[in-house]
């Protein structure tokens, strides 16, 4: 699987166990782990890949891809599949390499990703919560085409914060398209 991006040298592909090296020197970074769910921890160690190639390489329709900018992994990006009453929303998140923020290629990934994802059967829906402080993510989402749909008032904890987040969704038109879900 290869999801190419709008911006040259940028694609979007499934983790490979090569990419170690990168993913532990983009990822032990505090100011991306400042703005990324409890999942993601910090320091980020070699333990941490191990654990995380397990879970990117499992079978499932949850969607976990690196960030590929000129062959090196410099980011991740996914789709997290619900289930029960939420099975066709998927929870949308990504992080990039502080080094390369800045540059256009979260907004390539978000926008790529989104679009694939979108196009598959299981997901109508994708959600992206953000946190208060994080502007540069929001204007990520809005870019590719999320809408902000509210503010979750004092709903995350986070670096020794209580804090807001702020909901972002894209979702598939379902109704012009006339088909059945289920």
């Amino acid at each position: 699987m290869r999801v190419p991006t709008t911006l040259a040298g940028c694609f979007l592909r499934p983790w490979r166990q090569d990419d170690k090296p990168a993913l532990l020197h983009h990822a032990n970074n505090r100011n991306v782990w400042r703005n990324l769910t409890e999942l993601f921890p910090h320091p980020y160690t070699e333990a941490d890949a191990d654990v995380w190639f397990s879970i990117a390489s499992t079978p499932g329709s949850s969607l976990y891809l690196a960030i590929d900018v000129d062959g090196q992994a410099v980011g991740g990006i996914g789709v997290i599949a619900g289930h029960g009453i939420s099975q066709y929303t998927g929870q949308f998140g990504y992080w990039l390499g502080e080094s390369l923020w800045g540059r256009g290629i979260a907004t390539a990934a978000a926008s790529a990703l989104a679009a694939y994802a979108l196009a598959q059967p299981q997901f109508v829906r994708l959600e992206a919560p953000v946190f208060i402080w994080n502007l540069a993510s929001m204007r990520v989402l809005e870019k590719a085409g999320f809408v902000r749909e509210g503010v979750l008032r004092k709903s995350v904890f986070k670096d020794g914060q209580l804090i807001d987040s702020v909901l972002y969704a894209k979702v598939r038109d379902v109704s012009s398209s006339g088909e059945a879900l289920v």
